[in-house]
């Protein structure tokens, strides 16, 4: 039996409605990381270094499609919980239309600044036109990654989370296949490379625009939508965290990739690189979980239901203490294993990729915290709260961290950087849940 918006919700329930969504942005990093081994194994380690210096702005130039997916996806949801389903249309209409002229702009932007970016970021020599080509080449799929990103969060609010998995895998499978046959078996290398990740983009963003654009089954179908200057204020509000967290992670991590050029070299990025494969698999855990449940919390709010506003807060506690435990012992016991897997042809950059990893797993005991916790008020529609979390977070306690701990600890202060950043930001976001607790009612 298909479940509802306005359903009890179980820890079962909540689980069942969030899979689809949670294995959605899980395969995003799985094929996220098949790029990451072809390239290494079959074109080479600068090449890799390359891609993982460059791809933070890439991600930068994307993130827009976070803010319209999560705020319109929090504003769409209270509308239904209301009752205005009209009016849910008319927004949704409005944000996608928007996201994908705003997109095409960002692209062109995008090519015009890879090389000063490159530049600024330390590349130089071969690895500087890498960077280049590859930037380049991807940009031309961005208005559709743009549109992908969005549709992750509005196919949950459309009650249809599995056709959304349905499409991501999609996606992968397209990615997958090009980088098989570009760059293991003809041999096209980084540029073979790119255009498999455009091949993805195209899948992930022009899929949904099709069905939304027909008659379906869904919650939502794309169609007139009036200009409502308020609305899309609201929906940059309530997305406000997720474009500061993306927005803020990504320069962090070009913060991280400048510290260990200075500090180990091209090897140093390599290694950050596999670590950050493996973190965005780990915490598409706890991502995918918080947007797969947000509809819930927003619905409830809209329909003024405190009590399944309670009892969907407390057992997503639960749920997600006991997954942070299971993904640190995990971690631990794959560091080795995933290592050889991208860089076993270089047995120091193995080393220094393990060395890394056995400190970096212990920040997911904390990371379910804040990630849930700015999901959660996205969710209420306190974009402030949401965004102050994402923040502080990000550019602040990691920005801090990664900068002054290697000044005591050297190459190990860069890997414990983000568990000391982590452990600071869960503080804050428990001090949030129980300054708001009254308020909202959970």
């Amino acid at each position: 039996m298909e479940i509802k918006l306005s359903d009890h919700f179980s820890c079962g329930r909540l689980l069942r409605f969030s899979l689809p969504t949670i294995m959605m942005i899980i395969f995003t990093s799985v094929y996220g990381m098949v790029d990451g081994f072809f390239i290494s194994n079959y074109v080479g380690k600068t090449p890799f270094a390359a891609i993982n210096l460059i791809y933070p702005y890439l991600m930068i130039l994307g993130v827009g499609g976070f803010i319209f997916g999560t705020g319109g996806s929090a504003l769409i949801g209270k509308l239904l919980g209301e009752g205005r389903d009209e009016k849910a249309n008319s927004v949704f209409s409005l944000i996608v239309y928007i996201t994908l002229a705003l997109g095409i702009v960002i692209a062109a932007f995008g090519i015009a600044s890879m090389r000063s970016v490159a530049v600024l970021l330390g590349a130089e020599g071969k690895m500087l036109e890498d960077c280049v080509l590859y930037g380049d080449l991807v940009m031309l799929g961005l208005p559709l990654v743009m549109l992908q990103f969005e549709f992750h969060s509005l196919f949950v609010t459309a009650e249809k989370p599995k056709l959304g998995f349905y499409v991501t895998l999609a996606a992968g499978f397209a990615n997958m296949i090009f980088d098989f046959l570009l760059v293991a078996l003809f041999r096209f290398g980084l540029p073979g490379a790119a255009l498999a990740t455009v091949a993805s983009q195209i899948a992930g963003g022009l899929i949904p625009l099709v069905y939304f654009s027909r008659k379906n089954s869904s919650l939502l179908k794309l169609g007139k939508a009036e200009f409502d200057a308020k609305a899309l204020l609201k929906t940059c509000t309530n997305g406000s965290s997720e474009f500061v967290s993306g927005i803020s992670m990504s320069l962090v991590a070009m913060l991280y990739n400048m510290q260990l050029l200075k500090y180990v070299g091209e090897d140093g990025v390599a290694a950050y690189g596999v670590l950050m494969y493996v973190n965005f698999l780990f915490l598409a855990v706890f991502i995918g979980y918080s947007v797969g449940t947000a509809p819930i919390v927003s619905f409830n709010f809209g329909a003024k239901n405190r009590k399944e506003l309670r009892n969907v807060f407390s057992k997503s506690l639960k749920i997600l203490a006991f997954s942070a435990a299971t993904i640190f012992l995990s971690s631990e016991i794959l560091a080795g294993p995933i290592a050889e897997i991208f860089v076993g042809y270089d047995a120091a950059l193995k080393e220094l990729t393990v060395s890394g990893f056995r400190i970096f797993s212990f920040s997911f005991l904390l990371a379910a915290i804040p990630i849930y916790g700015s999901s959660f008020f996205t969710a209420l529609n306190d974009g402030f709260v949401s965004a102050a979390i994402s923040f502080l977070r990000t550019v602040v306690f990691e920005t801090v961290s990664v900068l002054v701990l290697p000044l005591v600890f050297g190459i190990n202060g860069i890997w414990f950087s983000l568990v000391a950043a982590e452990f600071v930001a869960a503080m804050v976001t428990v001090s949030f849940y129980a300054v708001k607790r009254k308020k909202y009612g959970y």
